[in-house]
């Protein structure tokens, strides 16, 4: 358990760098991270299932200016760990996903608040014209800081908290346990609404009904439905183009006047 809880809590750390010193590679994303997970404990298909049905919850978390939000890619971690290591579904993984990511979320305003002030100090070593002081602040620091916040609470979690954590779940009464699961249900389609609300327009919303409908009743798979959508979106493309004069080839454009300066 000590090595599992070790590798995992440095796929925590790896996925956390992800948006930090990598560029943003969606190694975060815990549909990838819950994989990695699966991938190390040995249960491919399972980390697959949880780290999905978390990444449904997680598709309309959007972090906008100083707010912090749910730290998915902690909750991923952890909760598909404990589906893997208990033997548990997806539903009682979500259920621990949720309160974990929440808890996430205070550990990184809390963490904000630190780097706050270490950019004060930063601030004042540069004045000071100690460049290398201030560049150590914020690449050595900031990065062991942030790892230290993603690796103890998933190590801890993994090597403590697995048995403790399964025996409290067992505890709950039924009709508690079943409410989660339904709410594990429901948070899915409520992360689909937050994220069409954000990109649903007038202009799209026939689309959206054509896709419910023919999912519902033509039998299809939601594969078949988008690679057919694929095909429609790129005969649109194509008619389109020829109707401003591309002839297919594609959108005609309007000279740059910069072009004859």
């Amino acid at each position: 358990m000590l090595v599992q809880s070790i590798v995992l809590g440095l796929i925590g750390v790896f996925a956390m760098l992800d948006s930090r010193l990598l560029g943003r590679l969606n190694f975060e994303r815990p549909l990838i991270v819950g994989t990695m997970v699966g991938i190390a404990l040995g249960d491919l298909e399972k980390g697959l299932l949880v780290g999905a049905s978390i990444e449904l919850i997680s598709l309309g978390v959007v972090q906008v200016g100083a707010a912090v939000p749910a730290d998915m890619t902690l909750g991923a971690v952890i909760a598909t760990a404990f589906a893997i290591l208990s033997g548990s579904n997806a539903e009682t993984a979500l259920t621990i996903a949720i309160p974990i990511a929440v808890l996430g979320q205070l550990l990184g305003i809390l963490m904000r608040t630190v780097l706050a002030s270490l950019t004060h100090r930063a601030d004042l070593y540069i004045g000071e014209g100690k460049f290398k002081k201030a560049q150590r602040i914020h690449i050595i620091w900031g990065t062991i800081l942030y790892s230290l916040m993603y690796f103890v609470p998933i190590f801890l979690a993994i090597y403590f908290g697995t048995d403790l954590v399964k025996s409290i779940v067992e505890a709950i009464p039924e009709w508690v346990t079943n409410g989660l699961n339904l709410a594990s249900k429901i948070l899915p389609a409520y992360g689909f609404a937050l994220l069409l609300q954000t990109m649903l327009t007038k202009k799209m919303m026939a689309f959206l009904f054509l896709g419910f409908l023919i999912t519902a009743y033509s039998g299809l798979g939601i594969t078949g439905v988008a690679l057919f959508a694929c095909i429609v979106a790129f005969v649109m493309y194509q008619v389109e183009a020829a109707r401003s004069g591309g002839g297919g080839n594609g959108p005609t454009h309007e000279p740059d006047p910069l072009d004859d300066l």
